[in-house]
């Protein structure tokens, strides 16, 4: 038998990431690799398994818009108690937020709570199945095999000692940051900034999404202790920064929170391939290691960087959940009769000659005929050994679908009832805090209106000193506020000057982070000789 292999697919709305593996043992080897633009999905996915000989390859794709839910089991539930326990949470939480439960596929992965033994989590991933299905047109024709959630893939690259705990934070289009404890995946947090936010920026300038990847790559950031930005280089960071300001400053509240000491946090992505980002994740993030996630199986030669490696670490990762490596059961491809049958089992006509020669070969995974000359006995043998195990396969399959389907459908019709009357349940109780709500607002607004006339000057009062308070608290070293103007009712405009372009955007950053003003706009800054002068726009909260 052939090494088993696969090919990873990581699709974005504008790129493709691709890489094909191969496993033997416990090897693993990256076969084939790189990244794709395109304007149709469906004419570049066909050119990349050309490009790589995997017309026949099982493929592995990642999730677009799957979301994460966690739950808190009793650990000594059987297997089959604990599937009804996490469907009926999973329902209570659509009915919360008004969703229908149906419309999602749906698959978890159990956590050990390592305070109390008699609790497990539940990370429970769903995925719209529209987009599903339609993540599976798209790869229609070929042997799809595997659709897994980023998150959970992206950890395989990871050679981890036992109880080492980490951060994996993958900036790709959005970012997903997967904490790891004890070696094994606890949680996951998605953002929606990501690399997605500065290439858009960027590429309205570029008119190109080709070259906008390529400035990033080419990008880097200076550290406080690094050289004068580059008048060029510093027009792309003030649309990098703060997307990444954001994602630091997220990281940093996942360590802070978390009771276990992080001890590393690995970055990779597109965003990771911006020259000092970890040098920039390393300044903010104290007594933590900060460092390009380098897949641990990969040896770097003289043609190849390990640069070029880490710019497909998505790809990779998917690909090795089809060879069957990582956190098992997240995979939302449904397994077909097909899928189902061995490899030993499926005929496949070949020839070894030349195009117009007449002797063909009848091929298995065990066995080779020539079909030029007559079958002997052995052979005819086991033709009929084969052709009776075929039928035996069939016919058991047959019946077990049948009876399947009774019990699904018995199943169904169950659970459908227990569904409705939790329905009506949830809807009482709905109406029951409607009412209750409606109460409360009513006597809200009575009073609010008797304190009206008063607390709203005193509040216009107040805001102005309490603005000055906040700019004080935050204003980097080398920025200089010269004007504030409060020109209508609430409307503040800020004028700030720096010598440095990336100090203005955290100052924005800042604000926006932190809510000082509401719906926050800056203008792209004048430059005067070296000081440049932006403003900031807002609404008083």
């Amino acid at each position: 038998m052939a090494n088993p292999s696969c090919l990873g697919l990581y699709i974005e709305e504008h790129i493709i990431k691709y890489a094909k593996v191969s496993k033997e043992h416990d090897k693993i080897k990256v076969n084939a690799f790189g990244i794709m633009f395109y304007d149709k999905i469906g004419d570049a996915i066909k050119q990349v398994i050309q490009e790589t000989y995997s017309q026949k390859t099982p493929i592995s794709i990642n999730l677009s818009e799957e979301m994460y839910n966690y739950f808190d089991m009793f650990a000594l539930l059987t297997k089959s108690d604990l599937q009804k326990a996490i469907k009926t949470e999973f329902e209570s939480y659509c009915s919360e937020k008004g969703y229908n439960p149906n419309v999602f596929e749906s698959r978890y992965a159990v956590v050990e709570d390592g305070e109390d033994r008699e609790k497990i989590k539940v990370i429970h991933v769903a995925d719209n199945k529209i987009e599903l299905n339609k993540q599976i047109q798209q790869i229609e024709g070929y042997k799809l095999s595997n659709i897994s959630p980023i998150s959970m893939a992206i950890p395989n690259l990871i050679d981890t000692d036992k109880n080492d705990n980490c951060l994996v934070v993958n900036i790709e289009d959005s970012t997903t940051i997967t904490t790891i404890l004890n070696n094994k995946i606890s949680h996951i947090d998605k953002m929606e900034e990501g690399s997605k936010d500065f290439l858009t920026k960027i590429n309205l300038r570029e008119n190109s999404y080709l070259n906008s990847y390529e400035i990033c790559k080419n990008t880097t950031i200076y550290t406080s202790e690094g050289k004068e930005l580059q008048e060029r280089q510093s027009a792309y960071l003030e649309d990098i920064m703060p997307t990444l300001y954001t994602i630091v400053g997220n990281v940093k509240n996942i360590i802070r929170d978390n009771v276990d000491k992080i001890k590393k946090v690995y970055l990779t992505g597109t965003a990771s391939l911006i020259n000092n980002i970890d040098l920039y994740f390393q300044e903010y993030i104290e007594g933590v290691d900060c460092e390009i996630l380098k897949p641990y199986f990969i040896e770097t030669t003289r043609d190849i960087s390990i640069k070029d490696y880490i710019e497909v670490n998505s790809a990779i990762s998917l690909a090795m959940m089809g060879v069957g490596e990582g956190i098992s059961g997240m995979n939302f491809k449904n397994q077909t009769f097909g899928d189902k049958i061995p490899d030993w089992l499926k005929l496949e006509i070949s020839s070894d000659k030349k195009p117009g020669s007449k002797d063909k070969k009848m091929q298995t995974g065990m066995f080779t005929w020539d079909l030029g000359q007559p079958l002997d006995k052995t052979e005819l043998g086991l033709v009929r050994i084969i052709v009776a195990l075929i039928l035996i396969v069939l016919i058991y399959s047959g019946f077990s679908a049948l009876l399947a389907n009774q019990m699904t459908s018995k199943t169904k019709q169950v659970d459908e009832t227990i569904s409705f009357t939790q329905t009506q349940i949830n809807s009482a109780n709905s109406d029951d805090r409607q009412i209750r709500d409606k109460i409360s607002q009513y006597t809200a607004l009575i009073q609010s209106l008797d304190k009206m006339n008063n607390s709203e000057g005193n509040t216009m009062k107040n805001s102005i000193p309490n603005l000055l308070n906040q700019i004080m608290s935050i204003v980097p070293e080398n920025v200089q506020i010269t004007s504030i103007e409060n020109t209508t009712e609430r409307h503040v405009v800020i004028t700030a000057q720096s010598d440095k372009y990336e100090q203005l955007g955290f100052l924005t950053a800042k604000i926006k982070a932190e809510d000082i003003l509401k719906n926050t706009i800056s203008t792209s800054g004048q430059k005067d000789n070296r000081i440049v002068t932006i403003k900031i726009e807002g609404e008083l909260p």
